[in-house]
């Protein structure tokens, strides 16, 4: 037996999955991330060395519980959350605390504000360098202000795209695909986080089309809804397109392929989290009495007590506004008498459904396409009502594999093709990928989602935007 290490460097927590050759998970080891740090309006931090600290305790975990022979893991696959900014020293340590996706500095060109900054990278490029001693990084996570040919996949030859994101070229990593070895876990790395010492760290891609991967998204008919803190949605393509309109072309985690990327919803999954919260002891208590989760309990409640569109309670889910939309805000509307947290949970849910759906027909319209099926991906996906809700609103089969945290898989699976246990990313996805569910659509439910998504939920904000945009200007978004 051989086995592979999947690295999944999230927002909210770092995991270390151990997996067979076959996809199955043989042990694991997770680390909440620490809550962000705020120090000025606009800037988010992971505070201390939070990456790294949280990888070193989820690999000694995942070590732990391994049952296998150490001499048997056979490589690393890294895969980290994408549109984090990382500054190092000369020796490759943090000169300033890493920048979150959601810090206003990385939607901007880079600012030489630090002096004892020598590097600018990405959160796999800090990682890899903590793993290997290595300045390399994978190409496929350079997404947003980064001077890097989306053709070709390497840095610009154009000395005016330098300037305009204003990282000179000697303060950056060398690029490498997806696929192929970053370099070795050094001595040290061994001796802090239980990983075998010298098997290969391989480059993968950022966080979205690594999980593409793992859930098996080759083909351009299934769709993969990502349920995570952001809600994205996804079809795998071949070209690079320009100028698009309901999508952004990111890379794959397949060397010059892409991710055609619709709009999402910030802060998805955390809006359930959220509201989940705001139940407090009471929702546990009950669940504990019925030994389920709280997650479970409310699954349960919601299925069997609210219909389709939630008796006329609709959710509109801008929790967390865009800094050219700064007045939106997170809507319930249309209370009455009915109406219990059953009702809310199930049109949180159904405003995450209906949303990705009109987001994911604007992209399908603009590349032409039509999907046969959809792939729901992350911790949100355990639950039948949700997957069942995506069923009915698509219409089409929704499908959960046996791996539904698939980031961890797809990093395996680079590391599998690089390594050269599978030929192709084909073989190795017909090899390590199965599929444990399929909600079948229900007619009738679909029908008034159809319906509902059009003449009511989608014109919901061009009534309210109006009046949110007075009420900022009290507020002024503290």
């Amino acid at each position: 037996m051989k086995y592979i290490i999947g690295v999944d460097g999230g927002s909210q927590s770092t995991k270390v999955v151990i997996y067979d050759l076959a996809g199955k998970v043989v042990s694991e080891g997770r680390k909440e991330l620490q809550p962000m740090s705020l120090p000025k309006p606009g800037l988010v931090e992971h505070p201390d060395d939070d990456l790294w600290e949280s990888l070193v305790d989820a690999s000694q975990e995942a070590m732990n519980r391994f049952p296998g022979e150490k001499e048997d893991i056979i490589g690393l696959g890294l895969c980290t959350i994408r549109f984090v900014r990382c500054l190092l020293k000369e020796d490759g340590t943090l000169s300033a605390p890493a920048m979150s996706w959601m810090d206003e500095r990385v939607s901007k060109p880079y600012e030489h504000t630090n002096h004892d900054t020598a590097y600018v990278t990405t959160s796999s490029g800090y990682i890899t360098h903590r793993l290997t001693g290595e300045f390399k990084d994978s190409s496929g996570n350079y997404q947003g202000l980064w001077p890097i040919n989306t053709d070709t996949w390497d840095w610009s030859e154009d000395d005016e795209v330098f300037k305009k994101y204003n990282i000179p070229r000697h303060m950056l990593f060398d690029l490498q695909n997806p696929g192929t070895v970053l370099g070795c876990v050094t001595k040290e790395a061994a001796e802090a986080t239980g990983i075998p010492g010298d098997i290969p760290v391989i480059a993968t891609a950022n966080d979205k089309a690594v999980e593409a991967l793992g859930a098996g998204m080759l083909s351009d008919q299934s769709g993969l809804i990502s349920l995570g803190t952001y809600i994205a949605g996804m079809v795998h393509g071949h070209e690079n397109p320009r100028d698009t309109t309901h999508f952004f072309p990111n890379f794959a985690a397949v060397p010059h392929e892409y991710l055609y990327e619709s709009n999402g919803i910030r802060r998805g999954m955390w809006t359930v989290s959220w509201f989940k919260e705001l139940l407090g002891e009471e929702l546990t208590k009950q669940a504990e009495a019925l030994k389920v989760s709280p997650e479970e309990f409310l699954n349960n409640e919601a299925a069997e007590t609210v219909p389709a569109g939630s008796d006329g309670l609709i959710t509109v889910l801008d929790w967390l506004s865009t800094a050219d939309e700064p007045f939106k805000k997170g809507m319930m509307i249309g209370f009455d008498g009915r109406h219990s947290r059953a009702h809310m949970y199930h049109s949180i849910l159904e405003g995450i459904a209906l949303t990705m759906k009109t987001n994911f027909d604007a992209m399908c319209e603009e590349l032409d396409i039509k999907l046969d099926n959809i792939v729901i991906t992350g911790g949100g996906s355990n639950g039948d009502l949700i997957m069942q809700i995506f069923a009915n609103v698509f219409g089409i089969e929704a499908k959960r594999n046996s791996v539904n945290g698939s980031a961890s898989l797809g990093a395996a699976i680079n590391t599998a093709v690089a390594l050269e246990v599978y030929n192709t990313y084909g073989e190795a996805v017909d090899q390590m990928v199965e599929v444990s569910d399929t909600f079948t659509p229900e007619k009738d439910k679909h029908d008034f989602y159809t319906r509902f998504s059009k003449e009511v939920y989608q014109q919901v904000t061009a009534h309210t935007d109006g009046l949110l945009k007075k009420a900022h200007a009290f507020f002024n978004e503290q």
